[in-house]
């Protein structure tokens, strides 16, 4: 957090299924596994591209959360199904050691392309709709304190989480 990178919006993808572009997924699936993310977005790595990475069977950081297929969506658009939202606690790789409430919608449609360019459209709930959400905006230079409404629902995941200090956000 801080850094002007992570402010900008992206720039879209023109190219698939480069050996560039198959660095840039391989690297971003090392550090999100590395962190035990749920997700991460080619500009925390300093990438000003629409790419995002998210997904998992299990995850550490929100162990109640049902499995989300891990998947390469590139210069997403994302719909909400309804005006329906729901708050909940996220973190972040780039907001380390934080956590805060934030809305997101409860169901979204999403698509975009893979990393072959092959399409992906889908319609999602709960926490792959809010994953999804909070990984696209990276895209547009949002960092997840910049959606969170009360400040006494965000701090330290050391004293919010204590169970678990230690680990990084995503």
């Amino acid at each position: 957090m801080g850094d002007p990178r992570l402010l900008r919006q992206a720039e879209p993808v023109t190219e698939f299924d480069t050996p560039a572009m198959r660095e840039l997924i391989a690297d971003m699936f090392d550090t999100m596994h590395a962190a035990n993310g749920a997700g991460l977005a080619a500009p925390q790595i300093g990438v000003n591209l629409q790419v995002v990475i998210y997904g998992f069977k299990q995850n550490v950081r929100y162990p109640e959360a049902p499995e989300v297929p891990e998947t390469v969506l590139i210069n997403p658009v994302l719909t909400p199904l309804s005006d329906d939202t729901a708050e909940s606690w996220e973190g972040c790789l780039s907001v380390p050691g934080l956590r805060g409430v934030v809305a997101r919608w409860t169901q979204l449609h999403y698509e975009g392309v893979d990393q072959f360019g092959g399409v992906i459209s889908r319609d999602v709930d709960g926490f792959h709709a809010r994953v999804v959400q909070h990984e696209c905006d990276h895209l547009d230079g949002i960092l997840y304190p910049m959606r969170v409404t009360d400040f006494s629902r965000f701090g330290y995941t050391s004293v919010l989480f204590p169970e678990l200090d230690g680990d990084e956000d995503d």
